[in-house]
């Protein structure tokens, strides 16, 4: 799945970048770049901007959780690829990837420092948030972090907790209270969280073309292993090659066809066109509601109608930017 043309993404690094020696990163996993990610990301790229350095973000790959369960138990929010997507946007230099691996896990907090910091990327800055925790057994706190910054010769920022909205009725933003609204098929408070809509980002590919035999044929895309978004109906909108498209969207199993393995697809209104194999970015708006199976097709035909009817609707509290 490609990345950004013009965003740099570099992988295990064993000496500084180019275009990020002496970069100031932020760092942590990232995953969702919410809320809160991009509040620490605007406090790296301003300190970026007082030192006169390039600006990047320092990830890992696979989640950690992944690593240490040996298995995906992490509902990836923005697997890789789409990770770097949703970075892009945020007027940064580049993605450093570093593989959460054994040899990474195994560095003391210390080595951590010494080694990724300070060998392999001669940071000048480092940004993260109140709840970073790094080096083995997580011995790494914010307070180590700060303390060791000196000692190594480059500047420190901590970012505290970011709430979802002015009055605090939701806790902290984080990747997991994300998960859990797009569990329940809440997009729309997933979305408060992220400060941005929830997307799935995939090549578009052949699915029973049973959509078109409805009528309504749909451009699908298989989403990450991890996924447990609720099945259902969606209000959506599809980027696809620089434009920009309302639709509705079906996740799940087709239970009234063959309940199989889950698929994203989705009905893009007023288009026409092949784009098989195409990378298209899907954005969820609103629930409309759970997966149904009918009893006939005739049923399903009148539903899904109706679908699109309350679709349309859902989407004009959602202008088009």
């Amino acid at each position: 799945m490609p990345y950004p043309k013009t965003f740099p993404v570099v992988h295990d690094p064993l000496t500084p970048p180019a275009g990020l020696d002496g970069a100031v990163v932020a760092i942590g996993n990232f995953d969702g770049v919410h809320r809160g990610h991009a509040a620490v990301i605007a406090r790296a790229k301003a300190l970026a901007a007082r030192l006169g350095k390039p600006c990047a973000v320092l990830t890992f790959e696979p989640h950690p959780a992944d690593f240490f369960s040996k298995g995906s138990v992490v509902f990836r929010l923005t697997p890789e690829a789409a990770k770097a997507r949703a970075l892009a946007t945020l007027g940064l230099d580049g993605m450093i990837v570093f593989s959460f691996d054994a040899a990474l896990s195994g560095l003391s907090a210390e080595e951590f420092i010494a080694e990724i910091l300070v060998r392999r990327l001669a940071v000048s800055g480092v940004v993260a948030g109140y709840d970073f925790h790094f080096g083995k057994g997580r011995s790494g706190s914010p307070q180590y972090l700060c303390e060791a910054g000196p000692r190594y010769g480059f500047a420190v920022e901590i970012v505290e907790k970011i709430v979802a909205d002015e009055a605090g009725s939701i806790a902290a933003v984080s990747s997991t209270a994300t998960r859990e609204a797009l569990e329940r098929g809440d997009v729309k408070a997933a979305a408060q969280m992220l400060g941005h809509p929830f997307f799935a980002l995939g090549p578009v590919i052949k699915g029973e073309q049973i959509g078109r035999t409805l009528g309504m044929p749909t451009a699908n895309i298989k989403m990450d292993n991890s996924s447990r978004l609720r099945h259902g109906i969606y209000a959506v909108r599809a980027k696809v090659e620089g434009a920009v498209y309302d639709g509705v969207a079906s996740y799940g199993r087709r239970p009234t066809f063959d309940n199989g393995a889950p698929l994203l697809e989705t009905y893009l209104f007023d288009f026409y066109g092949n784009i098989y194999g195409t990378t298209i970015e899907i954005d969820f708006y609103d629930w409309i509601r759970p997966e149904l199976r009918f009893e006939s097709i005739e049923a399903l035909k009148m539903q899904m109608q109706d679908d699109v009817r309350v679709t349309k609707l859902r989407l004009k509290a959602h202008p088009s930017s």
